[in-house]
């Protein structure tokens, strides 16, 4: 049984993992430097990365054939 591809490429995959990393660590600092709640925004970013790479998880799990018949 062969692994299906994933969504994102290796390189896309590890820009996203770069991207969420970032990110998630922007977000409590600027909580902490700045008053207002516009840090939330880093964690929003974060979040919705890592559903992207959660997602090129499970398209790279699955088989080839559970894919093709979809």
């Amino acid at each position: 049984m062969h692994q299906g591809s994933g969504i994102l490429s290796t390189r896309q995959r590890r820009l996203a993992w770069l991207g969420f990393l970032l990110a998630a660590v922007q977000a409590p600092v600027s909580a902490k430097l700045v008053s207002d709640g516009s840090w939330l925004f880093s964690l929003c970013v974060a979040l919705m990365v890592a559903t992207v790479i959660i997602a090129d998880d499970a398209a790279r799990r699955r088989p080839a054939e559970a894919r093709s018949r979809d």
